[in-house]
Formats: structure tokens, C-alpha cells, sequence
């Protein structure tokens, strides 16, 4: 898709939102219910617990434009902080964090191999993470953010963001090629397959491809393909290899309902599984293994699937995390409290509906 036309569409977005909040719209006009396809009035304490937090990134945001010295960093935390800033609804051209949102673009383009099109870096011991969620990050920057005023003139490797997310989605497929799994592992080069970070690199190809990149429907069928045979009956998702080592991670459910939400294969068994997994257990909103993890996908699969579930469960969510965000705005979380904020924030992020990946 023209990237003028998506950048146009970006504004019309933005712009129905507010006429929305005018109520000068009529329902009538869309496909969907305004509710769903915008969102109401944003309660209060979302509004809250969003920009304290919105704020503790704002200020910890090196000049450089990555996230250090709060636990996990890397490409891939740089991309999800800058879709923290994208969902706040300030325009990010010309708003109050635009340049918050240029130097993060800068960080992870210029970070980027020129050979191979990898992002890279240190999110814990993955390489291809780091990878999914920059790849992510920067789709959802694409058509939204103007690169004409991108680069100062001193940066290396100055590509536009298209040229950027381009690369990235060649290196994921490339990556792909050389796994007997159809799916992801840690190294670009690994032969081994696990859930999570499959689900990383193919939400980040998803959404390179509603962006308007080009990804074969051969990859994406591969790579569900494999969270298919990950899938069990009772819609418990293994871990990794081919089969096997199904458990109660609220997480790997949640991602494998996500990708088969966003990737239009709501018709597979494995995807009602899934779901019904998810919406039976609603209460499940501070278990403690990987919270801030679990939180960022369980919000989005549930969104996706049934949005009565989700509206219960973000009540829940936004009691839990009334009771544990700090006084500095930040979100603790076990990958460390920058990893922990912009994901609780994009689990909240949902209310505001700015994103392109967070529409239905």
C-alpha cells in the first residue's frame, strides 16, 4: 500500500476518534460499532496508570533513543517503548513526544545489520526477540510517521523506515528458510522452534504485512502451521520442538490465540481452544510467572477474540496495576521495569485503540 495513503489513513483515524469524542459521528457510518472500532471515553484510571508510566519511559529515554540500565535492553524494548509512545494518541510528527519517537526510529534502524536486515541486540539471550518486536515496533510506525524529518544528517545506515522494515522482513523470512519448524528460535540460524519467540518474529510479520510490506502467504501458513501442532485439544500451546510440553502458561496460550486471530485463521479448532482457555480463566491477572509478558498478550488475545472478556479482564487489570505501579510512574515486572512498564502500557494500550495492530 502507498505510504501516503496509509499515512492519510493514519489521520482519519485520529481524527474520527475525536469527532467520536464530540459525538458528532454516527454509529451508522462504520462497519463495526464505534465502541469497538475506536473505543469509549477511556476511564480515568487507565488514563492514569498510562501516562505516569508514558512519562517514566519519556524520562528515561537515553539521547542515544534505546532504554538502559532497567533490566532487559536491546532493539526489541526500543520497539516496544516507541509503540507506547504511538498509542499515547499524540501526534507523532509534530506532538509532544515526537521526538521522542524520531530518536528511537534512529536507534533501531541505525542498529540494524545492512547485510542481513537482523535488529539483533541483547533481549535476554535472543537475538531474534529483539528482532520480532523491532520489526513490530517499526510497522507500526510505518505510515504514521513522517521520515522526511527522520535523520539530523550525522546518523549511519540512514534508511527510511519502509527500506528498514523491508530488510526485517526479508531476515525473518531468511531465518524462517533455514527452520525444519516453519517457526522461530533464538539465533537467526537455529534449527529449533519454540512459541515464544515464533510468536515475536510472526505478530512482527503480521503486522509488516497489514503495513503493507510484501510477506508471503506461504510464511505466515508455515509459521501456523506450527503453532497448530503446538496446540493441544484443551488449548494449552507447548513450548518448543515439534509437540509436546503442554502446561498452564497463560502466555503461550495468549500468543497462539493472537497470531491465529491476526493472522484470519479464527476457524481452526486450535484457535477455539485456545480462546475458550483464556475466557474461562478471566480472574488470571497477576500470576507470577512473567507477568508483564503474559499481561502484554493475554490483553491483545482476548481484545481479538471476545471483547465482553476482555472488557472484564481489563477491569481486573487496571485494579492490579492501580496496586503496583511505583511512584515514578514505572511498572515493576521480572524482565526489569523498563520491559515491565511498556508492556503493562500496551496491555492498557488497548483502550485507546491508536495502534494499527490493536484494531479488529
Amino acid at each position: 500500500m502507498n505510504k501516503t495513503i496509509l499515512f492519510s489513513i493514519h489521520i482519519l483515524r485520529v481524527l474520527m476518534l475525536s469527532l467520536l469524542a464530540f459525538g458528532i459521528t454516527s454509529s451508522r457510518s462504520f462497519a463495526q460499532t464505534p465502541s469497538v472500532r475506536f473505543g469509549e471515553v477511556v476511564p480515568r484510571d487507565v488514563r492514569e496508570i498510562y501516562e505516569r508510566g508514558l512519562q517514566f519511559l519519556v524520562t528515561t529515554q537515553n539521547e542515544a533513543g534505546d532504554w538502559k540500565g532497567g533490566g532487559e535492553q536491546g532493539p526489541g524494548v526500543t520497539g516496544l517503548c516507541l509503540m507506547v509512545l504511538l498509542a499515547s494518541g499524540e501526534d507523532p510528527n509534530f506532538g509532544l513526544y515526537s521526538n521522542n519517537v524520531r530518536r528511537a526510529l534512529r536507534n533501531i534502524i541505525s542498529g540494524q545489520d545492512a547485510g542481513t536486515g537482523f535488529y539483533g541486540g541483547h533481549l535476554g539471550h535472543s537475538s531474534m526477540y529483539n528482532h520480532g518486536f523491532a520489526m513490530l515496533g517499526l510497522a507500526e510506525a510505518y505510515g504514521a510517521v513522517d521520515d522526511r524529518n527522520l535523520w539530523t544528517g550525522n546518523e549511519p545506515n540512514r534508511r527510511s523506515i519502509g527500506q528498514s522494515l523491508e530488510l526485517a522482513v526479508r531476515a525473518a523470512i531468511t531465518s524462517q528458510k533455514k527452520n525444519s519448524f516453519g517457526g522461530w528460535r533464538y539465533s537467526p540460524d537455529g534449527n529449533d522452534a519454540d512459541t515464544s519467540v515464533s510468536g515475536a518474529v510472526l505478530v512482527g510479520l503480521l503486522a509488516a504485512r497489514n503495513a503493507g510490506i510484501e510477506v508471503p502467504d506461504e510464511v505466515i501458513d508455515k509459521s501456523i502451521n506450527y503453532f497448530t501442532k503446538m496446540t493441544s485439544p484443551s488449548g494449552q500451546v507447548g513450548y518448543s520442538g515439534g509437540f509436546g510440553g503442554f502446561d498452564e502458561s497463560f502466555a503461550r496460550i495468549s500468543i497462539a490465540t493472537l497470531v491465529y486471530s491476526v493472522s484470519r485463521r479464527k476457524d481452526l479448532s486450535q484457535y477455539k481452544a485456545t480462546l475458550s482457555y483464556l475466557t474461562q480463566r478471566l480472574e488470571n491477572v497477576s500470576q507470577q510467572n512473567w507477568p508483564e509478558y503474559t499481561r502484554y498478550y493475554q490483553a491483545q488475545a482476548l481484545f481479538q477474540g471476545d471483547v465482553e472478556a476482555w472488557e472484564k479482564w481489563n477491569k481486573l487489570l487496571v485494579r492490579h496495576l492501580k496496586q503496583i505501579q511505583l511512584a515514578d510512574g514505572s511498572i515493576p515486572g521480572q524482565m526489569g521495569v523498563t520491559l515491565g512498564t511498556s508492556m503493562s502500557c500496551l496491555a492498557l494500550a488497548l483502550n485507546y485503540r491508536f495502534l494499527p495492530i490493536y484494531e479488529r
